[in-house]
């Protein structure tokens, strides 16, 4: 290989080399540094901005060529990798703040060196996730996640939740790696290649359904789908967010799922698009139909996430049947198979981890306060804590997708996506879930502001950092709920720029 051709190809990856080197220094602050436990929250963050800069240089670069900068025969450095890794790097910048709010990390908790450096490789692997265009790539960058993911859950030993969710994560993590696996090399046997193009270009001298690849991508899903929390691969979901660190199941609903949903959109684009109309329509290869699969998988989704939440009690865990519920929708809009759909799914992640993570933060403050999670523990909890009862009320209004928040632009996509393709009882199920989602968002603020506490409550104040750090969060939920344009202008560039490339 050419070595100028080599180091040329590393300026592709800067936002990973910069991960990996933050990687190893915080690793080497925890081992010779006696106070590191002080400094790491700034290093990482500080890593986490460089990293950031060097996704915003990417994206200048796109656009004054007007094209994807650059492929690698492993990684592909386009528009949806820079806007999904943008996505991971904010999200994992909160990771920290929530870190440093949560008071779980008190007692019992001195290795701070590992847990900075288990996220970093968490986010070193969902970068790989997130630009793999080879199937070797897109298995070890899973598995890299999921290691991180699995140790990270159940971090707090002294807890059994926690090491309950860390093992129920390995088991079922194992089993889906496994399945997926085992998809890799059934389509490795018939195409000869792991290369997702070369795939591309086999499959496309078959005209007719194929049997082998119907199971392989069928199993392949199985790993991905694993990763987005789509049934039936979703069995992990609850016990894992309820027993894991606040802080950490906040970060998996977000960072992992949206390169999740990354993976599975290039996946789809590399592997079985053959081509994109001008109107923005795929024409997918005819050796499997993905649209009914994801139709399909989404109403189940969906439907499932909904209906199971209305019957929890405790918050996180409604938090979590509520992230399945909206991977349904972003299944929804996925199964569109269109530029527009990608698009919703885009615009709908940027908002999500707004709303998400704002509602997993008010609920670590007030547990902070009452040491609780239980909806029946939140009674009263609106005229003790007005700030938090507000913002956890705007979260979770967004969550529905109701208006004036960025949760109905978010949701409004999805359906206007659906509508143009024609997939109207897909959307009025998509609108029936909305409904469904409302009951128990506002079941949460009944208790907060309409039931009375059992004792008398006592008036809490909240500290300027805590304070500041859900303002950042509210704030864009409701002024994206009204000025929207950058959002959407800079998802529709992205798409321009990932579909010119076909």
């Amino acid at each position: 290989m050419n070595i100028d051709y080599f180091f040329n190809s590393l300026a592709f990856i800067n936002p990973e080399i910069c991960i990996s080197v933050g990687l190893v220094v915080i690793l080497l602050l925890d081992l010779f540094l006696k106070d590191s436990k002080k400094y790491l929250p700034y290093t990482s963050i500080l890593f986490l901005l460089v990293t950031l800069y060097y996704l915003i240089d990417q994206v200048m670069m796109m656009e004054q060529a007007f094209k994807p900068i650059g492929y690698l025969p492993m990684v592909a450095v386009d528009s949806l990798g820079t806007y999904f890794k943008i996505i991971v790097v904010v999200s994992s910048i909160f990771l920290v703040l929530f870190t440093t709010l949560s008071n779980e990390f008190e007692k019992g908790f001195e290795r701070f060196g590992e847990y900075y450096t288990l996220i970093f490789g968490m986010i070193l692997g969902m970068f790989f996730m997130i630009s793999a265009a080879d199937l070797i790539l897109i298995y070890l960058s899973i598995e890299l996640v999921s290691l991180s993911s699995y140790v990270l859950a159940g971090f707090i030993k002294t807890s059994k939740k926690s090491s309950e969710a860390s093992l129920k994560y390995l088991l079922y993590g194992a089993t889906s790696s496994g399945v997926m696996l085992f998809g890799i090399s059934l389509i490795f046997g018939l195409t000869g290649s792991t290369n997702l193009y070369e795939i591309n270009r086999f499959l496309g001298m078959i005209t007719a359904p194929n049997l082998i690849v119907f199971f392989s991508a069928l199993l392949i899903f199985a790993g991905i789908g694993y990763k987005i929390s789509s049934v039936p691969f979703h069995f992990w979901t609850p016990d894992v967010y309820e027993g894991a660190p606040t802080p950490i199941t906040a970060y998996l609903s977000v960072a992992s799922k949206a390169a999740g949903f990354a993976l599975l959109i290039r996946f789809l684009k590399l592997g079985f698009i053959s081509d994109v109309v001008s109107t923005g329509i795929w024409q997918t290869l005819p050796v499997f139909n993905w649209r009914d699969l994801l139709v399909v998988l989404s109403i189940l989704t969906m439907t499932l996430g909904n209906f199971a939440a209305l019957w929890q009690d405790n918050v996180k865990r409604m938090l979590a049947y509520s992230s399945i519920a909206h991977a349904g929708y972003l299944l929804a809009a996925l199964s569109v198979q269109t530029e527009a759909g990608v698009m919703a799914v885009m615009i709908y992640f940027a908002v999500y981890l707004l709303m998400n993570l704002g509602a997993f933060l008010v609920v670590i403050l007030i547990n902070n306060k009452i040491n609780s999670e239980n909806i029946d523990d939140y009674d009263g909890l609106g005229t003790s804590m007005p700030y938090l009862g507000v913002s956890l009320g705007i979260f979770l209004v967004s969550l529905t997708g109701l208006p004036p928040t960025a949760g109905f632009i978010g949701k409004l996509y999805v359906f206007l996506a659906l509508i143009d393709s024609n997939m109207i009882v897909l959307a009025l199920i998509l609108l029936l879930n909305t409904v469904i989602s409302l009951y128990y968002y506002i079941r949460v603020l009944k208790h907060m502001f309409l039931n009375k506490r059992k004792d008398e409550p006592v008036a809490v104040k909240n500290t300027l950092y805590e304070a500041s750090v859900v303002f950042v969060l509210a704030a864009p939920v409701l002024i994206f709920g009204i000025f929207f344009t950058p959002l959407v202008n800079f998802a529709r560039t992205s798409i321009h720029f990932l579909f010119s490339a076909l």
